[in-house]
């Protein structure tokens, strides 16, 4: 006997509306999250990746101040005329074998006494440093301009002082090692900052009798400058910096993506003198 069959089961059965939502649904999920993901490691790349160049950049500083007896004038927003100087050079005044650091005409890059200022960008020219924009400085993973800063202030010498001390060798030299820099001071927070000093010895990490210069990156909002009072605080042209570890825009303090390094007096003597640029 043959069996007959149900013409419905024969035909072929499609998925419901419903069943094609959840499915869009799940993949979108899945989607999202690997684009999250994808993210979150390109970021974690840069943070490292500029870490590194902070790191690449300091080491070639004190390689400069080993070899010439001084640490590196900063470099410039713009190239200029007078001196004539190209981007990525420190800039000078003309004249003598050790003549002092020129200012930037740009707000954020202003600083220092008798007309010199040691805060701007880093030398990647002078310092034979290697990630630079077509311009020719020195950024970092997301293409910045990596900062620069050098202490100007000296204070506590054993003999008379005499101008600019970490970045002339002549002077440097003359002045003793034990002159310590006076103006370079690193804060936890911006709220805390009274005048030129952190308000506390909580809300301070390194004080202007430490640190001979500061390398920095703005981080991934360098563009724009950031928003929180503490990113705020590096790009106001004055001596006093702030760092902290990277807080979101949502934290109370707001976002904060800025990285540091820096060298301090006794690791730049103890340097130049095994080099034999001192005493």
């Amino acid at each position: 006997m043959r069996l007959q069959r149900n013409p419905a089961d024969s035909r072929e059965r499609g998925f419901s509306l419903v069943e094609l939502a959840v499915v869009m649904t799940i993949v979108a999920f899945l989607l999202g999250g690997l684009i999250y993901t994808l993210s979150a490691q390109t970021e974690q790349r840069n943070y490292e990746e500029t870490r590194r160049r902070l790191d690449q950049a300091r080491e070639l500083v004190l390689s400069f101040a080993m070899t010439n007896g001084r640490l590196p004038c900063p470099a410039r927003s713009a190239a200029t005329t007078t001196p004539t100087t190209i981007a990525g050079d420190e800039v000078q005044t003309t004249g003598g074998a050790d003549p002092d650091c020129v200012g930037d005409a740009v707000t954020d890059y202003y600083g220092g006494t008798n007309g010199l200022v040691t805060l701007g960008l880093l030398p990647a020219r002078t310092i034979g440093y290697q990630q630079v924009d077509p311009l020719g400085f020195a950024v970092d993973a997301w293409g910045n301009r990596i900062r620069y800063a050098v202490a100007h202030l000296a204070t506590n010498c054993s003999g008379a002082l005499t101008y600019p001390h970490f970045t002339n060798s002549v002077n440097l030299k003359n002045n003793g090692i034990s002159c310590q820099p006076n103006d370079l001071l690193v804060c936890k927070s911006a709220a805390g900052i009274t005048g030129t000093t952190c308000g506390s010895a909580a809300n301070q990490i390194m004080s202007q009798s430490l640190v001979a210069a500061i390398i920095y990156s703005t981080g991934k909002n360098g563009a724009t400058g950031g928003t929180s009072a503490d990113e705020a605080a590096n790009l106001n042209g004055d001596r006093i910096f702030v760092y902290h570890q990277p807080t979101p825009s949502t934290s109370t303090s707001g976002e904060f993506d800025d990285q540091f390094t820096w060298i301090t007096v006794g690791e730049l003597y103890g340097k130049m003198i095994a080099a034999g640029a001192l005493p």
